[in-house]
């Protein structure tokens, strides 16, 4: 039997239909926000109880990172292969098991743990969803149905800090990785009774393990060299050259084995296209920034500013406004009128000039300022971040649209994971070295004191509101300054995304949808066949493939007409 393709008006939807169908992704995408951000504020208080040190503290988050940027790839790869529904509901199975564990937490490593399942599961759902929204959307109206999207992910940015400062400061900070299980499930009966996608074309799949087996190596030894170089041992010593020797041979490794594996999993023809080049380098740079203020601001509110879990999350409003507001508004804009680059130039600037201002951070900027900071930072997020995967969409084959949407996003994970380690080992020495500064001729003269100073001297992140008020400035003092210092690392690299945004092709939005891509793209190969092997008949337009009943039209439609009897054409 000779397959059919489907017509037009099977991939057209309505707007009414196209919500129903991504109804189930915006829950699963809201889950994983409000899990994440409902842990930011509290994550100083849950280091604390489990004593953890402010290493610890950033391989809470590391271990996540790490583990959603492995993975993303991986992901995005098995969406060119199997069944792309299947996989984003164990992402989101495995990233609520992943959850709920975290909840039961009885040390600091256990959390970092699970964590990883945790990150497996995101990596799923931050790839597998904008890959399925493509193959509904077209570039085009892709804008104006993310700007919804966006307006239901504000919801969970904004509110998850600030419910989880109020569990944290009533219930407790475990209830803050159960409250997220209800919507989970809730997205899992809905992805399954709402969300309907092609089947890749791919009739058998093959996965390249052994790059994912070095690709796994790779990063995460760069990630151990990098976090505990000059902390857990000395950057000349025989363990760091052995790590960063590990770490060089596999990815060197990965990388040849991408040019000759039947399905790689970051194909290297991609890095041919400028669009997917370009994006790659301004992703690095927006990864760091973005990751680097999910992660350092609860600790300048709670450690710098004294403020609890509660009062930090109220602080983080004026980012989440930028950073959200940004994002619905220009979508609306860029699918209104089709322009791009101008918004993308603009919210790199305006990035650039965000990071570079928090850098100037002290425990005493007045709050106002910080607010403008933070604002300035997230409306250049908000502008940049989802247009980036846009238009690296919008100019890729969509055979490949799994892989190339999934590595912009691994790339700009992996940059901030080891970005964000870096500005942790910044922000842990500068620490260490503002508060020996700040305590130079300080004696203790109360128990209290004395207890402060033992625990300040153990590494542990310090519960800054039980502090004496003589040692409780000179602590907020140097974690005000060892923040701002960390932000500095970000601001070249967000000068080079900059430049990279610059050069990127102009490349006017597509009004076609993936599945529409590649309906017309198997027509068209039916008709070069056709023409190849048949010939075509000029003076009407039709190729008929004799003996199969199919009629290919130079319209660029496929019709499949009643099988014509051999003998009653002879």
């Amino acid at each position: 039997m000779t397959p059919t393709t489907p017509t037009a008006t099977e991939t057209k939807r309505s707007a009414r239909e196209v919500f129903t169908a991504i109804s189930g992704l915006i829950v699963g995408m809201f889950v994983a926000v409000l899990s994440g951000t409902i842990v930011s504020t509290s994550l100083p208080v849950i280091i604390a109880d489990l004593g953890g040190t402010q290493s610890q503290y950033t391989w809470v988050i590391t271990a996540s990172l790490l583990a959603t940027a492995v993975s993303t790839p991986i992901w995005g790869k098995l969406a060119d292969l199997v069944d792309r529904k299947i996989l984003v509901q164990i992402s989101l199975i495995l990233f609520t098991v992943g959850t709920v564990i975290a909840g039961f937490s009885t040390d600091t490593n256990m959390l970092i743990a699970v964590r990883v399942i945790q990150g497996i599961g995101v990596g799923g759902l931050m790839s597998l969803v904008m890959i399925a929204v493509a193959l509904i959307i077209s570039p085009r109206e892709r804008g104006k149905y993310m700007g919804v999207v966006g307006g239901i992910m504000a919801l969970g940015t904004i509110g998850g800090p600030l419910l989880g400062g109020f569990i944290t400061d009533t219930l407790g900070w475990r209830w803050n990785f159960f409250v997220g299980v209800p919507f989970a499930i809730i997205a899992i009966v809905l992805l399954q009774f709402t969300l309907h996608l092609p089947k890749p074309q791919k009739a058998k799949v093959s996965i390249d393990y052994f790059g994912i087996v070095l690709l796994a190596v790779g990063v995460s030894t760069l990630l151990i060299w990098v976090s505990m170089g000059g902390s857990q041992f000395e950057w000349d010593s025989s363990t760091s050259w052995t790590l960063a020797i590990i770490a060089g041979l596999a990815i060197a490794a990965f990388i040849a084995v991408e040019f000759f594996v039947k399905e790689p999993i970051v194909p290297m023809s991609l890095f041919r296209n400028r669009t997917f080049t370009l994006s790659v380098i301004a992703s690095i740079a927006i990864g760091v920034s973005m990751f680097a203020t999910s992660v350092f601001l609860a600790q300048y509110f709670q450690l710098a500013r004294g403020a609890t879990p509660t009062e930090s999350g109220l602080m983080t409003i004026p980012m989440i406004i930028g950073q959200m507001g940004a994002s619905i508004v220009i979508g609306q804009l860029v699918s209104r009128f089709g322009k791009w680059k101008g918004w993308m130039l603009t919210g790199s600037v305006l990035a650039t000039v965000g990071v570079t201002l928090m850098s100037m951070l002290r425990y005493d900027t007045p709050f106002p300022l910080v607010a403008l900071y933070m604002f300035v930072l997230g409306a250049g997020l908000g502008m940049v971040m989802q247009n980036l995967t846009l238009i690296v969409q919008n100019d890729t084959p969509p055979a490949q649209l799994g892989a190339a949407s999934s590595n912009v996003n691994f790339f700009r994970t992996i940059a901030g994971t080891i970005g964000v380690t870096v500005m942790g080992s910044v922000l842990s020495t500068s620490v260490g070295t503002y508060i020996t500064d700040g305590m130079k001729g300080f004696t203790p003269s109360t128990p209290e004191e004395l207890e402060a100073l033992k625990h300040l001297g153990s590494g542990d992140v310090p519960k800054v509101g039980d502090l004496p008020e003589t040692i409780r400035t000179i602590v907020e003092s140097a974690y005000g300054h060892g923040i701002a210092d960390a932000f500095i690392i970000a601001i070249p690299l967000a000068v080079l995304g900059i430049i990279a945004i610059a050069f990127i092709k102009n490349k006017p939005l597509s009004t076609k949808n993936a599945a529409e891509q590649l309906r017309d793209q198997a027509e068209e190969s039916a008709i070069e066949v056709a023409e190849a092997e048949f010939g075509a008949n000029t003076s009407t337009g039709t190729i008929r493939l004799a003996g199969t009943g199919t009629v290919a039209s130079s319209t660029g439609s496929v019709t499949v007409l009643e099988r014509e009897d051999r003998d009653d054409e002879r």
